[in-house]
């Protein structure tokens, strides 16, 4: 088996930690049992390397052997296909996670990281736009709340699709956005229960308090 190899930066600002979305892919291998190591990139200066492997300078990104692979979305459905614990095989099942992987990001997620976005800046003006950020959001919870008052995980088992939708559901959460919502909080509350996701998020954490610890006194 090749070694996984899983890089986010090498530091963060306080606000997005525990949000950054190597998150996502710590949950998922930890989930799966499969081993992995972290390495670190540059959140500053980011350099050739660091575009070579994600054009956009962002994180994370996964090594697999002589594969490279970047966006959270694209790493949880290569993962999925490497372990029954995180996608079933059969064909199915293994559609069921997958249309949920791409509605969490392209249905939930196109609607809630503008409204986070605005929250993370503390910009509070009442303005046409920004009303129409909360109707999106807003519309996509409603259909949110039904499909998780009846079920307990999204497709069946645990999968990666109910990491990352779980994932984006949380930082709407923060926020104090799923007040409404009681069937998407229960969710929220159940997915972050889990022995892995606690301890991808105490990881993260910790990876960025070390970077705090090294860095010189000023």
């Amino acid at each position: 088996m090749a070694d996984l190899i899983l890089t986010t930066y090498d530091w963060v600002p306080e606000p997005p930690r525990g949000y950054v979305r190597d998150l996502r892919v710590r949950w998922a291998l930890e989930e799966a049992g499969l081993p992995y190591r972290v390495e670190s990139t540059r959140f500053r200066d980011r350099g050739a390397e660091h575009f070579s492997h994600q054009p956009f300078g962002q994180v994370p990104w996964l090594t697999d052997g002589d594969i490279s692979l970047f966006e959270s979305g694209a790493i949880l459905l290569h993962l999925g296909e490497r372990s029954d614990r995180l996608m079933p095989s059969d064909p199915h099942g293994r559609s069921e996670v997958i249309e949920w992987l791409f509605a969490a990001l392209n249905s939930v997620e196109m609607a809630s990281l503008p409204w986070s976005l605005f929250k993370f800046s503390g910009d509070t003006a009442d303005t046409p736009g920004r009303r129409q950020l909360d109707g999106f959001l807003t519309a996509r919870l409603q259909h949110m709340e039904p499909v998780l008052t009846g079920r307990e995980w999204l497709a069946g088992g645990f999968s990666v699709a109910d990491i990352l939708m779980a994932d984006v559901l949380r930082l709407v959460d923060r926020f104090d956005g799923l007040a409404d919502y009681p069937a998407c909080r229960d969710y929220i509350a159940r997915a972050t229960a889990r022995h892995s996701f606690m301890k991808a998020y105490e990881d993260q954490l910790a990876h960025f308090a070390r970077a705090d610890a090294a860095a010189p006194t000023p």
